[in-house]
């Protein structure tokens, strides 16, 4: 079980606690003003922020531990994510009284480019993204915004998955879930992170992948689907079998969408 369901799920995954939805996520005076500025502070300064600690990396070959972790706590504390199989995802958009899709600001920040990925959602009385400066964006404070019906998000999103997109959710002042996205190896900022500088500011979900050796015909089909690298192949009484590194195993399920043997399957950690 992971850090956060152990401080934040009583003794369960966090993100399947009642309490994490109960309040209003407005509430709170410092979460207001964070979402003031949450696409400045989370985005554009993270961008830069990353542009910097590339450079000690590739000098280096690793970052100072006391900079990876200031990183990490500061990450953890404001807008952290954690990767979610569909079916999970699926279970909170269909629990929040609001879903909004909006631009993707790190696709923004990378190509200034209008991708509509991520999902505002709320689940109490107030909508935090209503206080969001769609400027950020180039556009009024009332454009950009796209109302949806919870279903219709979710087949977006199963659209996005075929696309190779790995579902994540984030929050804002953690514990507070307030948005879903939809990301890519190359257009998220947090995955930029953990391929660029090995540092993870978005934690693995709480399932991993496993392979069926019985059904397993070693296609290569889910390593090229991987995004994390975690999958590589053996061989077993001369057939080629695919296998997980659960180390590395991020539990997204794009291996299992691509895998036509319907070999691999997700499982708790």
């Amino acid at each position: 079980m992971c850090e956060f369901c152990t401080t934040h799920g009583e003794g369960k995954i966090w993100y399947k606690n009642a309490a994490n939805y109960a309040r209003d996520l407005l509430s709170d005076l410092n979460r207001r003003r964070y979402i003031e500025n949450f696409l400045t502070s989370a985005f554009a300064e993270g961008f830069q922020t990353l542009g910097r600690l590339e450079t000690i990396y590739r000098k280096k070959g690793r970052l100072p531990k006391a900079v990876e972790a200031s990183l990490v706590a500061r990450a953890r504390k404001e807008h952290f994510g954690q990767v979610l199989p569909i079916e999970e995802i699926s279970g909170l958009v269909q629990k929040a009284r609001t879903v909004v899709r909006m631009p993707c600001a790190c696709r923004w920040d990378i190509e200034k480019k209008e991708e509509r990925c991520c999902y505002a959602v709320s689940y109490g009385p107030e909508a935090w993204y209503d206080s969001i400066d769609m400027s950020y964006f180039g556009k009024a404070s009332d454009e950009g915004l796209e109302s949806l019906t919870a279903e219709a998000a979710v087949q977006q999103m199963e659209t996005m998955e075929e696309q190779g997109a790995v579902h994540t959710i984030w929050t804002l002042m953690t514990p507070f879930i307030g948005a879903v996205c939809n990301c890519s190896a190359e257009g998220c900022l947090a995955m930029r992170t953990l391929s660029r500088i090995n540092v993870e500011t978005m934690a693995r979900a709480e399932h991993v992948a496993r392979v069926d050796a019985s059904l397993c015909n070693g296609c290569g089909l889910c390593d090229a689907a991987c995004h994390f690298r975690a999958i590589g192949s053996i061989s077993l009484e001369g057939r080629i079998l695919s296998r997980i590194d659960i180390r590395k195993c991020f539990g997204c399920g794009l291996c299992r969408r691509a895998c036509p043997a319907r070999a691999i399957s997700l499982v708790l950690r």
